[in-house]
């Protein structure tokens, strides 16, 4: 049986934390984002270390992977980062509320997705800005990116923003490769030379102006894996879900 990974750091890097998620698999194979390229791009942290990736919906509200919070941790957001070493010239905001998806359940990844209330407003600006959400049951292009400041190909993990082009595969594919673990209606896969990897967890799949999915999980073997490819949560299957939140906080 194949085991699959959820995209989070790893739990022996950050002795602070303890995980009771599906360790997860940075972008490997990637190049340098051009700095800002991305305004929508937060860093999750928790203790001071980049833990999972995130994107601005709103001027308040983030939009990740449900299994980067495992009900204890206080995670901050950073928003307007770049480089990871110059973070402390970047807003640090603290999440006011947690709100992942109430069918998600670590044990299978169904449903990894989650808002994060802010506790105050950000400061849209060249630097930080939303990234528009598809409408629901909108179809998917085939040529994206991911991004984020997970592992590198020599397991490291970056500082700097990293990004890959990816296409997204046929979903009858993506169920012959991964099985019962893949749901057609609520998650995309994607292939490509470079791909998302541990540290990379919640951060969007981008295809033209449109945040479409979340990284969400892979296979446990190695990142990218051309044989079970990174598995996204399909935003537009949440749709209804996401606009009944925010507009009720």
């Amino acid at each position: 049986m194949t085991i699959i990974i959820s995209l989070l750091l790893l739990a022996s890097l950050l002795p602070h934390l303890t995980f009771t998620a599906h360790v997860n698999v940075g972008i490997v194979n990637g190049t340098k984002a051009k700095p800002h390229s991305r305004p929508y791009m937060v860093s999750l942290q928790a203790y001071g270390h980049h833990i999972c990736g995130g994107f601005l919906i709103s001027d308040q509200f983030v939009l990740t992977a449900a299994h980067c919070w495992n009900r204890r941790n206080i995670l901050m957001v950073v928003v307007g980062a770049h480089d990871l070493r110059d973070s402390k010239s970047s807003d640090h905001i603290r999440v006011k509320s947690y709100i992942p998806h109430p069918k998600y359940k670590s044990s299978r990844l169904y449903a990894d997705i989650m808002l994060l209330k802010l506790e105050k407003k950000v400061n849209l600006n060249n630097k930080v800005g939303v990234i528009p959400l598809p409408n629901e049951g909108e179809d998917v292009k085939a040529a994206c990116s991911v991004a984020g400041w997970g592992m590198l190909t020599d397991g490291s993990m970056s500082n700097l923003l990293m990004e890959a082009k990816v296409s997204v595969m046929n979903n009858n594919e993506c169920r012959n490769r991964w099985g019962p673990s893949y749901s057609v209606s609520q998650m995309i896969c994607v292939y490509g030379y470079g791909g998302s990897c541990q540290g990379d967890s919640g951060g969007p799949l981008v295809c033209g102006n449109t945040a479409v999915g979340i990284t969400s999980f892979g296979s446990h073997r190695h990142c990218n894996s051309p044989k079970h490819p990174n598995v996204y949560t399909k935003i537009s299957s949440y749709i209804q879900w996401i606009r009944t939140i925010i507009g009720n906080l």
